[in-house]
């Protein structure tokens, strides 16, 4: 089967491709019988990352365990098919994420109580973001020295700096100047602002003129319900769709260059693994059950670990964080939506401090106070404007390395990028469960989130309902 036919448009050209295909579909299977006895969709959501990972690994050693799996007729060929499956899913939540941030906003303003201030609500998400990035980098740096990250690596790399723009220049970037762009770009900040601008316009109309704004509301509100709704339908064939991700991330990734950066893997999940455990902490001392959060956002986390994109799960992080946790659907719109551009835990917070101490320890550069007060200031500012979606490590980096003054040396980063798919999952599940949990102590701290609802532990999940 040389033919073009089978090598280039059917991509069906080894045995070894259709016998994995088969492989998927039958772990399909098995995930609809497991839907029809009714197994909870956490359940099923760890069943599909095991399965995943399996999967995976057995297309590795299909493959001998290849330097460079790609090169690997079969395995190209079979990730390919798996993309169909893993990266059509995040298509199809990535068509929901501008309708659902847009007319989310609006639907919460213009039906928003008199006395919420939408001011506190910005002033306190600010705080709160800032604050929790903050802590991540210093996390980030005390794993990085710990580890001695960076100490018994070679110099040598040639990955290539993308360009770094200057803080109010990034800043002004995130104004709406143009909302059709905003949109293209998927700049979740500046349509934050530009629904609220939209929405606060609409509200002041209503008191005077609301016969005539009046089916502009109804047809937001109509809206509202229709994008949940789809929203809710997609979700249901997570837990498929993660089986694909998973097994595409895991057999791309030649073993001998998952080895060379195996302590920086390593301690980057340590690291998430902390910052996730002092997040709950932040919860417990907010009055707040963290078990409940974890049972309730386990399924988000899951999808953010596979999906690697902090953007692809903002639907599903506002729907749980509504119907979950209890939380007002403004705050979970606007903190999750902030969440996913600005004060990014992992992408943006631990991952460049870690590289900071990584490039530091592989240069000779001293760790003294001076370097690591300026790395916190720097990384934490960076923070606010990386984007939530796959591939933003080579800009975090970028920000991280040229802000305290060791831009020249980014080409040594090449052996973590090269593994990146494997970092950044921690690092996006990380995000989001930073999100949901900002948007909660941001909730809590206005006196809006209901706590009955959050801490009802046998509510039965909305995505359970449409599967």
């Amino acid at each position: 089967m040389n033919s073009a036919f089978f090598t280039q448009f059917l991509m069906i050209s080894q045995y070894q491709t259709l016998i994995f295909i088969v492989a998927l579909i039958a772990l399909f299977v098995v995930m609809n019988q497991l839907q029809k006895k009714k197994i909870s969709f956490s359940k099923r959501m760890l069943i599909s990352t095991g399965l995943g990972l399996l999967l995976g690994i057995g297309i590795q050693a299909m493959s001998g365990f290849s330097d460079a799996p790609m090169e690997v007729t079969f395995v190209a060929e079979t990730t390919k098919w798996y993309s169909l499956f893993g990266d059509g899913f995040m298509d199809l939540i990535r068509m929901l994420v501008i309708p659902l941030i847009v007319v989310s906003i609006i639907h919460v303003i213009i039906n928003m109580k008199e006395g919420i201030q939408l001011g506190k609500l910005v002033r306190t998400t600010l705080i709160v973001t800032t604050i929790m990035v903050a802590i991540s980098v210093v996390l980030g740096l005390v794993v990085g020295v710990a580890f001695g990250l960076g100490g018994g690596a070679v110099a040598e790399g040639t990955a290539k700096m993308r360009s770094v723009t200057n803080v109010v220049d990034m800043l002004l970037d995130l104004l709406p100047a143009n909302p059709i762009e905003a949109m293209a770009e998927t700049n979740i900040i500046a349509l934050v602002i530009f629904s609220a601008f939209f929405g606060l316009g609409a509200k002041r109309m209503s008191k005077k003129y609301m016969d005539v704004v009046k089916p502009f509301f109804d047809l937001i509100n109509a809206l509202h319900k229709i994008i949940m709704s789809i929203a809710m339908t997609v979700i249901r064939w997570m837990p498929y769709a993660v089986i694909a991700l998973l097994a595409k991330t895991i057999a791309q990734r030649g073993l001998a260059s998952i080895l060379e950066v195996g302590m920086f893997i390593i301690a980057l999940y340590i690291a998430a693994a902390i910052m996730f455990g002092i997040q709950l902490v932040v919860l417990a001392i907010m009055g707040i059950n963290p078990k409940a959060f974890v049972k309730k956002g386990l399924s988000v986390i899951i999808l953010a670990f596979t999906s690697r994109s902090s953007v692809g799960c903002l639907p599903m992080t506002v729907e749980t964080l509504t119907k979950q946790m209890g939380v007002n659907d403004g705050t979970a719109s606007f903190v999750a939506g902030f969440g996913t551009t600005a004060g990014m835990q992992g992408c943006a917070g631990i991952f460049p401090a870690m590289l900071l101490v990584y490039i530091a320890n592989l240069n000779g550069i001293a760790l003294d106070l001076n370097f690591i007060m300026m790395s916190i200031i720097v990384v934490t500012l960076g923070s606010f404007g990386i984007a939530g979606i796959p591939g933003t490590s080579t800009m975090a980096a970028s920000v991280a390395l040229s802000g305290t003054g060791l831009g020249h040396l980014f080409p040594m980063v090449s052996p973590i990028i090269a593994v990146d798919p494997l970092i950044d999952m921690a690092r996006t599940a990380l995000n989001v469960s930073g999100a949901m949990v900002n948007a909660i102590i941001v909730d809590k701290t206005m006196g809006q989130i209901n706590m009955e609802t959050y801490n009802n532990m046998d509510l039965k999940k909305v995505v359970e309902e449409v599967a």
